[in-house]
């Protein structure tokens, strides 16, 4: 009974300070609980807060400028289709891999949709405009001008190159290895244009080359297809010498050709339409295309994997831009005729574009 009598204020006191200490723990852990809660919030409104309000306003900028971007009326469904001519540059998958992605854009900035035909030849893609099978087309300039004098066709704009003119050049070019450092030097040997219609591959290096003393009797000449049948041609070593439009000759200098001469300036590709084209047609193809602004960083990104003749950007265009090609066809027979482009090609200036010689695969 002592014993009980003196352990229970042990007890009542030993469970009094156990009640203390949990007391205390309670408290310092409350507290600690406290701070890491208040240390949260602290990093929650210095950091987290300001974080969403800049995520929101770049969303909202972003969006805006994704607005500013498709204009409004191009977001609409059930677009009525435009097919967008273009002559054969290329053979059909560099054409396809060079030319669709600017179909794309036209559909996603334009209330129509954009369907890409490509010609089997320079004619054929005339013959679609002229008859109506496509309501815009990328000639050049020799296409052109044999469009606007035989059924009133219109350019409305034209491209412009890497220093934001609007022209390019026609280059002749060699194999690196070839020896040949100048035109004279082609005299006897083989050499390889573009299509017959091709202005930079076919009618201005053939006015280059009389103008330096070679006409057509002097070299073994073939007219190709396309711009990279010539360069592969020449790399391959089946013809000593080729007429290739800038680009191209800058493209494949990367891999073994050289430039040995160099034309006059000539008016860009023009996009071009009937004269009796839809003007709401017309005026948003314009619109789209003007706006590409290639030192936005924005743009070139969009345009890394078009033509490379459409990368920088339009200017606005007209006929008269093009009275210099005009011009030099109708004056063939009487500048360099047969010496210059077969008697039978141009004997009737412009009427008789292309009837003489027959382009080779």
């Amino acid at each position: 009974m002592l014993r009980d009598c003196l352990s229970l204020p042990y007890a009542e006191v030993r469970n009094e300070q156990q009640q203390e200490t949990i007391d205390i723990e309670y408290k310092m852990n409350h507290k600690k609980l406290m701070v890491t809660i208040l240390g949260h919030l602290r990093f929650f409104i210095v950091f987290v807060v300001p974080f969403l309000f800049l995520t929101s306003a770049c969303e909202e900028q972003l969006i805006e400028s994704q607005e500013h971007r498709i204009i409004p009326e191009a977001k609409k469904e059930n677009k009525p289709v435009v097919k967008f001519g273009v002559i054969s540059r290329y053979n059909p998958v560099l054409m396809y891999k060079r030319y669709q992605p600017i179909m794309n854009y036209l559909t996603e900035n334009t209330p129509y949709k954009f369907e890409l035909k490509l010609g089997s030849t320079y004619e054929e893609t005339v013959e679609d405009l002229h008859y109506g099978e496509t309501g815009v087309a990328s000639l050049g300039g020799v296409t052109f001008v044999e469009s606007w004098l035989e059924f009133g066709a219109k350019a409305i704009l034209r491209s412009k190159n890497v220093s934001g003119k609007g022209f390019y050049y026609s280059d002749i070019v060699t194999r690196e290895d070839s020896g040949i450092s100048k035109l004279s030097d082609l005299k006897g040997k083989t050499f390889a244009f573009a299509s017959i219609k091709s202005t930079s591959g076919n009618l201005f290096p053939r006015y280059l080359l009389w103008h330096n003393g070679i006409g057509l009797e002097d070299i073994k000449y073939v007219n190709l297809k396309h711009h990279d049948a010539v360069a592969t041609g020449i790399l391959k070593g089946k013809y000593a010498a080729g007429a290739l439009k800038d680009v191209e000759a800058e493209k494949y200098s990367r891999i073994g050709l050289k430039v040995i001469s160099r034309s006059d300036p000539i008016p860009s590709v023009p996009i071009v339409v009937r004269n009796n084209a839809d003007p709401e047609m017309v005026s948003w193809i314009k619109k789209a295309l003007l706006k590409i602004n290639p030192s936005n960083a924005r743009d070139r990104d969009m345009v890394k994997d078009w033509d490379e003749e459409f990368k920088f950007g339009f200017i606005e265009a007209k006929n008269s831009d093009y009275e210099i090609v005009r011009k030099m066809i109708e004056n063939i027979p009487v500048s360099c005729g047969g010496t210059c482009h077969p008697k039978n090609i141009f004997n009737n200036g412009a009427n008789r574009i292309g009837k003489g010689d027959k382009p080779q695969d």
